[in-house]
C-alpha cells in the first residue's frame, strides 16, 4: 500500500526530517531538482526549450526557485514570475539569492506578462501554493491559476496542483490543471481524492531525503500486490462448501436484478455456493437469471418485499453460511427493515450490508454496535447521510473523514463508494481505491460490489481486506467492461469481467494463478 499523507503529516514528516538532520534547504534543493528533472521529461528536450517557473511565497515558491535554477543549468531557457513579491527569507529566500548563478531573476509578473510567456513555454512549473493550502485563490493568486491553465504549455506541479486543498482534494475555485504532479516522499491525500486526482495528472512520488512515510500516514492508496496477497486460490481436492457459502438476503417484486446480481458476482469472484434468500414470488423470476444459485423462497407483504416470519429460516441459513449479504432490493417496507435490523443484530456470520439494508438503520447507525459478529457497510452518499443524521453536501468536503466516522459510529467496517472509494476500518488505516471509471455510473453496480465482498468474505478473506480488495476488483472489472462497451456498460458485464479482473490483478502482482482440478 502506498501511503499518503495529509498536509498535517506531510509537515511533521518534514519537521522530523529536519530534527534528524537534514537541513530545510538541503531537502529543498533535493526537491527542486526533482521537479527540473519532471519538467524536462515533459517538454521532452533540454536544448532550446523554453521553461516558465510561477512562484508563491512560501517553501513551495522555494522548490521552484531551486527548479528554475537547474533547468537553466541543464540549458533549457527558463522564465521565473512570481504572483508576489519574493519572498527574501528562509530557505525560499536563499535559493531567491541563488538564481543569479544562472543569470536568473524572479519577476513579479502581471497576469498578462505571465500570459504573454507561457505563450512561448514548452513546459510550465507550477510552484504557487503547497500542501496546506486551502480555501478559494483570489485576485492575482487566481488570475496566474487561469493563465496557466488558458497556456499551451504542460504543468508540472510541485507537490500539489495550486487551488487544491492538500486534505480533501477539493477545488472551491480556480485550481490548475497539472499533467505531472511531482510528489515529496508520498503522495497528498488531496491528489488521490478526487477533483484533485484528476487534476493532478501522473503523480509522480520522489525520494528527497525524507524519513519513511509509512509508519506516519493513516491513509493509503491501494495497490495490485495488496490485493493480490489476499485473494485466495482453491486447493486442488477442493470443493463448493470449501470455497465459501454466502447468503445473499436480497430482492422484491419489483426488484429482481439485485439478488441475481449478487449471487453471480458472488460466484465470479470463486465462492463456491450462493444461497438466495427472496419472496417466494420473485424465486423464478431471480432464478432465470442466476441459474447456479440455491433459492431459499421468504413469505412476503402485501407489496411483496420480505416479510418478518422469514426472521427464523433466515437465522438458520446464516448459521450454516460462511457469510452473508443483505439489503440490495429489499425495500423500505416497515415490516422489512423490522426483519432486516432483527436479522443484522442476531446473524452470527460476517455480513456485508448495503443499500436497503442500510436504510433500515437511517439516523440509528449506532445500533449496528450491538452485532456480534463482523460488518461491511457499503453506502453510497445519499446512504451515509441517512446512516449519520446528515446530508449529501456534508459528505464531500472530507471523504476521508466521512468514511472515518461512520466506521467509529458503527464499529464497522466502512465503504464510502465513489470514484475514489474510500474504505475505513473501526481503526487504522483508511484505504483509498484507485481504480475504477464513469462505467461503474450505471444501475446495478452496487449489488456486483455487494456481491464481490460478500463473496470474499464467505471464502475466508478478513473483513478490512474483503473491502479493500472488492472494491479493486470491482473497479478493475468496471474499467475493463467499460473498454469494451463504453457508456453502454452494464452491470451484467462488470459481472463477467471480473474473473479477468483478478487475473490482472496477480499478473501485475507476480502472484500464482489459482489451482485447477
Amino acid at each position: 500500500m502506498k501511503p499518503v499523507l495529509t498536509p498535517g503529516e506531510a509537515a511533521d514528516l518534514d519537521r522530523e526530517t529536519q530534527d534528524d538532520g537534514v537541513p530545510a534547504l538541503e531537502l529543498m534543493e533535493r526537491a527542486g531538482r526533482a521537479v527540473a528533472r519532471a519538467a524536462i521529461d515533459v517538454a521532452g528536450h533540454v536544448y532550446g526549450a523554453r521553461a516558465v517557473v510561477v512562484c508563491g511565497v512560501g517553501n513551495n515558491g522555494g522548490d521552484g526557485f531551486v527548479a528554475a535554477r537547474h533547468l537553466a543549468r541543464s540549458g533549457v531557457r527558463v522564465s521565473v514570475c512570481s504572483v508576489a513579491a519574493p519572498n527574501a527569507e528562509g530557505s525560499a529566500g536563499a535559493n531567491v539569492a541563488r538564481l543569479a548563478e544562472q543569470g536568473l531573476t524572479a519577476h513579479a509578473c502581471t497576469s498578462s506578462e505571465l500570459t504573454h510567456v507561457l505563450g512561448h513555454a514548452d513546459v510550465a512549473v507550477d510552484a504557487i501554493f503547497g500542501t496546506g493550502f486551502h480555501g478559494r485563490p483570489e485576485g492575482s493568486w487566481a488570475d496566474a491559476i487561469t493563465a496557466l491553465n488558458s497556456s499551451p504549455a504542460p504543468v508540472v506541479a510541485v507537490d500539489m496542483p495550486s487551488g487544491i486543498d492538500g486534505a480533501t482534494g477539493e477545488a472551491p475555485g480556480e485550481a490548475v490543471w497539472a499533467e505531472i504532479t511531482v510528489a515529496f516522499g508520498a503522495a497528498k491525500a488531496g491528489t488521490v481524492l478526487l477533483p484533485g486526482a484528476e487534476r493532478a495528472g501522473t503523480v509522480r512520488v520522489v525520494d528527497i531525503g525524507l524519513l519513511d512515510a509509512l509508519g506516519r500516514s493513516h491513509a493509503g492508496l491501494t495497490e495490485a500486490s495488496d490485493v493480490a496477497a489476499v485473494l485466495p486460490a482453491r486447493g486442488l481436492q477442493g470443493h463448493k462448501r470449501s470455497s465459501g457459502v454466502l447468503l445473499v438476503v436480497s430482492g422484491s417484486r419489483g426488484m429482481t436484478g439485485a439478488p441475481a446480481l449478487i449471487a453471480r458476482a458472488a460466484g465470479r469472484v470463486g465462492t463456491g455456493l450462493v444461497t438466495v434468500a427472496t419472496p417466494h414470488s420473485v424465486v423464478s423470476t431471480v432464478g432465470a437469471q442466476a441459474s447456479e444459485a440455491i433459492f431459499l423462497p421468504l413469505g412476503q407483504t402485501d407489496d411483496g418485499s420480505a416479510s418478518l416470519d422469514a426472521l427464523d429460516e433466515l437465522l438458520e441459513a446464516a448459521e450454516r453460511a460462511d457469510a452473508v449479504a443483505i439489503g440490495p432490493g429489499l425495500t423500505r417496507h416497515d415490516e422489512t427493515a423490522e426483519l432486516v435490523r432483527a436479522l443484522v443484530e442476531r446473524c452470527p456470520s460476517p455480513l456485508v450490508l448495503d443499500a436497503d439494508g442500510l436504510n433500515a438503520f437511517e439516523g440509528d447507525v449506532e445500533r449496528l454496535r450491538e452485532r456480534a459478529g463482523e460488518t461491511v457497510l457499503t453506502p453510497h452518499d445519499g446512504e451515509f447521510a441517512r446512516l449519520m443524521r446528515g446530508s449529501v453536501e456534508e459528505v464531500a468536503p472530507d471523504r476521508l473523514a466521512a468514511a472515518r466516522a461512520l466506521a467509529s459510529a458503527s464499529g464497522a467496517t466502512a465503504v464510502l463508494k465513489g470514484t475514489r472509494t474510500v474504505i475505513a476500518p473501526r481503526d487504522g488505516i483508511v484505504r483509498v481505491n484507485p481504480t475504477g471509471n464513469v462505467a461503474l455510473a450505471t444501475a446495478g453496480t452496487g449489488d456486483v460490489l455487494t456481491g464481490v465482498i460478500g463473496g470474499l468474505l464467505a471464502r475466508g478473506v478478513g473483513m478490512v481486506d474483503a473491502a479493500t480488495a472488492g472494491a479493486y476488483v470491482h473497479g478493475l472489472a468496471g474499467s475493463l467492461a467499460g473498454q469494451a462497451s463504453g457508456e453502454g456498460t452494464l452491470a451484467s458485464d462488470v459481472v463477467e469481467r471480473l474473473p479477468d479482473a483478478i487475473e490482472v490483478v496477480r499478473r501485475q502482482a507476480g502472484a500464482p494463478r489459482e489451482a485447477h482440478g
